[in-house]
Formats: structure tokens, C-alpha cells, sequence
């Protein structure tokens, strides 16, 4: 089976874990890729170590109205820049918005593959979650379904990895210069993620996720999230366990545990490591979260999405280690 795959954006981080992923999948040929300042060029000039097979496919400019026969399309741009031009594409190929512009928007799912598999297979248009809620979402899902938490006055204290906030330009803020040695603080009380984060609160509580807080920081590493977040709950530190194993029962890629997860765990996979510590007598549970904001926070929950909604194997392509050390 030959699934015919795009993708848009390839030059970018999350692209090109898109490409590395799909390179080595069984059911998928890359047969399309686009990109804006790498068009022109061959995929052996932007990443030399690239397939032989795919070494000479060329770069195209993106444009919709251009498209070869696809199955299945990758699109991994900038916030803002994949509605209008998604808009355009032909019904019959299915769209992974590796983006932030389809999240909870009408006509696509959101594509939180480990909580809500049933709602993705079989459908078209996927909106793929962001980095951040990639950690914290799926850290925090046990424990709305089994009511062992407030779903209000969250806090959440994530940190990323410097790829997390994409490729850039000559002009970036985040060289190597900038960046080490270094722990920044940013997108305070209003970051894109809040809004999908605010919604899958809810739509996991049933209850309101009003007095959410949110504060993402950037520290010099490549790749790693780790989201700690702070909930209000009598449960124990053995009923979190206990839900989340419960939750995540025969799910591939959750791996509950009892220490306190480190984002090195998950580099170069689709995993998402969860853990949790409570202290009833003080009403706190404390969730944590570890996801490669690359891997299942981009790219490799991707392609778990695009599994599901081309009838595959959930594991296709994905079943490797991480990278260690």
C-alpha cells in the first residue's frame, strides 16, 4: 500500500521532522514537497543526509492550484499562514495542519491522537495540537475524566526547547548567542496556546477552565518540553498514577511513571511521559508532562494522525527509540 504524501514547509524544523518521519514510513511515498526561501533546490541540498530515493525530488514554491495527485498533505507553516491556502485544496486530500491555524475550528478535529483516537479515524481535516499542549494536555487528561482535579485556576509552568519556536531567519532571536546560557520567559497571559488549551479543559471536564494560567519559558536546549502544572485536587499521589495507567491502558505512545519524567526521555520520539505528586492534606496535585516538541509536539503526533485517518497501524513509522544520550 503507497500512500502519495506532501508536504508544506519542508525547510522548517517541524517540516523536516515531518520528512525524516515519512522517509522511513511503510505506507507512505513522499512524492511533493514546498517551501518558500528553499524553492528551487533539491532535498539532498537542504538535508544532505536525505534518502537516495529522495535525494533529487525538487523543492516546489507552495501553491495550492499546483498540486500533484496527493493522498495525504503535511502542512507545517507559521500561525496564520495555512488557512486561506488549505482552503484551496482538493477535498479528496486528507490535511495534517501541523500549524496552529485550524485548532478548534469548524470543519476540522483536533488531533489529540492518544485521548480521543475514535474521533480522528476516518476523517479529512486534522488540526494537530500545539508543543505546549502536547505535554500538558495529555499529563492533565486522566485526571479531568476521573474528576480528580479542579478543572479551574490551573497553572501551568512549561518549558521548551530553543526549536520549539521554529527555524526563523537571519534575524532571529533565538541564535545560539541569544539563547545560551540563558531562561526567558515569554508569551505571558495571552500565548496562542491558551485558547486550545482553555477548550480541552473543558471538553474533558465538562466544567469551566476560567483562572487558567499559562507561562512558557525557553531554555538553551534543541528539542524537550516539560510542562509542571499546578491543579487543585484531594487524590493522592497513587490515585493520579493509578488513573492515568487506567487512562492510557494499551495506548503506545503514553508512558506513565513514577518519577518525575525528563524531557531526554522523549528526544527524537513520539513518546509522552506523564507523572504526578499530591498532597491531599494541602488540596495540590501537581501533573508533569515531558513531550520532543518535535516529535509528539509536532511531526510524530502527526503522522500517528495521519495513521488514524488513513487506516493504518497507529505505530507506522513511529515505533523507534529515543535518542540517547
Amino acid at each position: 500500500m503507497s500512500i502519495r504524501v506532501g508536504i508544506v514547509g519542508i525547510s522548517g524544523f517541524g517540516g523536516g521532522e515531518a520528512l525524516r518521519l515519512v522517509a522511513s514510513h511503510p505506507s507512505f511515498e513522499l512524492v511533493y514537497a514546498a517551501g518558500e526561501g528553499s524553492a528551487g533546490s533539491r532535498l539532498v541540498d537542504r538535508f544532505p543526509g536525505v534518502p537516495a530515493k529522495l535525494a533529487e525530488l525538487v523543492i516546489e514554491k507552495w501553491d495550492p492550484a499546483t498540486l500533484p495527485k496527493l493522498d495525504l498533505l503535511f502542512a507545517s507553516l507559521p500561525t496564520g499562514a495555512s488557512a486561506e491556502a488549505l482552503a484551496r485544496v482538493a477535498r479528496d486530500v486528507k490535511i495534517v495542519d501541523i500549524g496552529g491555524d485550524h485548532r478548534y475550528v469548524a470543519g476540522w478535529t483536533y488531533g489529540l491522537a492518544d485521548v480521543w483516537p475514535a474521533e480522528i479515524e476516518g476523517q479529512t481535516r486534522i488540526a494537530n495540537p500545539g508543543c505546549f499542549p502536547a505535554a500538558t494536555l495529555n499529563a492533565l487528561a486522566p485526571l479531568l475524566a476521573n474528576r480528580l482535579i479542579e478543572p479551574g485556576n490551573i497553572v501551568i509552568d512549561a518549558k521548551t526547547g530553543i526549536s520549539g519556536a521554529g527555524r526563523g531567519g537571519g534575524d532571529s532571536k533565538f541564535g545560539y548567542a541569544e539563547s545560551n546560557e540563558n531562561l526567558v520567559p515569554y508569551g505571558l497571559l495571552k500565548h496562542v496556546h491558551m485558547p486550545e488549551m482553555a477548550r480541552t479543559i473543558e471538553r474533558l471536564s465538562g466544567g469551566s477552565a476560567a483562572g487558567l494560567v499559562f507561562t512558557p519559558h525557553l531554555v538553551p536546549m534543541t528539542r524537550g518540553v516539560l510542562a509542571t502544572i499546578y491543579c487543585r485536587g484531594s487524590a493522592t499521589t497513587q490515585q493520579c498514577l493509578e488513573a492515568a495507567r487506567r487512562f492510557y491502558a494499551g495506548r503506545a505512545f503514553i508512558r506513565v511513571t513514577d518519577k518525575p519524567p525528563q524531557t531526554k526521555w522523549a528526544t527524537g520520539s513520539n513518546l509522552a511521559f506523564v507523572s504526578y505528586a499530591a498532597d491531599p492534606e494541602r488540596n495540590l496535585v501537581i501533573a508533569m508532562g515531558v513531550v520532543d516538541n518535535l516529535g509528539k509536539g509536532a511531526a510524530g503526533q502527526a503522522v500517528q494522525n495521519a495513521n488514524l485517518i488513513c487506516g493504518l497501524p497507529e505505530t507506522a513509522g513511529l515505533d523507534g527509540a529515543p535518542v540517547w544520550p
